[in-house]
C-alpha cells in the first residue's frame, strides 16, 4: 500500500503542477494587462493634457497674428488714402495750371489770327485799290 500511496501521491503531484503553473501564467497576464492599462491611462491622460496646451498656443499665437494683420492693414488703407489725396490734389493744381497755360496759348493764337487776318485784310484792300487805279488808268 506504500507503494500505492506513493504512485497516487506522485500522480497528484505531477497533476498540480501545470495548474499551479497555469494560475501563475494566468495571475502574469493579469499583471500585464493591469500594468498596460494603467501605462495607457497616464499616457492618454498626459497626451490630452499636452494636446490642450498646444491648441491654446496655438489660438493665442493666431489671435496675436490676426490683431497685426488687422492693424498693418488699416495702417496701409491709411496710407493709400493720404496717398490718394495728395494725388488728386496734385492733379487738381496741374489741371489748373495746364488750363491756365491753354487759355494764354489760346489768347495768343487768336491775337495773331487776328493780327494777321487784319494785315491780310489790308494788304487785300491795298491790293484792290492798287487793282482799281490801274483799271482807272488803263481806261483813260
Amino acid at each position: 500500500m506504500k507503494f500505492r500511496f506513493k504512485a497516487i501521491l506522485a500522480a497528484v503531484l505531477f497533476s498540480a503542477v501545470p495548474l499551479a503553473l497555469a494560475q501563475d501564467a494566468a495571475t502574469d497576464v493579469k499583471k500585464g494587462a493591469e500594468d498596460t492599462g494603467a501605462a495607457t491611462k497616464k499616457v492618454a491622460t498626459k497626451t490630452g493634457h499636452e494636446t490642450k496646451v498646444v491648441a491654446k498656443d496655438t489660438a493665442k499665437g493666431t489671435e496675436k497674428v490676426a490683431d497685426k494683420t488687422g492693424h498693418e492693414t488699416k495702417v496701409a488703407a491709411k496710407d493709400t488714402a493720404k496717398g490718394t489725396e495728395k494725388v488728386a490734389d496734385k492733379t487738381g493744381h496741374e489741371t489748373k495750371v495746364a488750363a491756365k497755360d491753354t487759355a494764354k496759348g489760346t489768347e495768343t493764337a487768336a491775337k495773331k489770327t487776328g493780327s494777321g487776318v487784319k494785315k491780310g485784310t489790308e494788304a487785300t484792300g491795298h491790293e484792290m485799290k492798287k487793282a482799281g487805279e490801274k483799271t482807272e488808268d488803263a481806261v483813260k
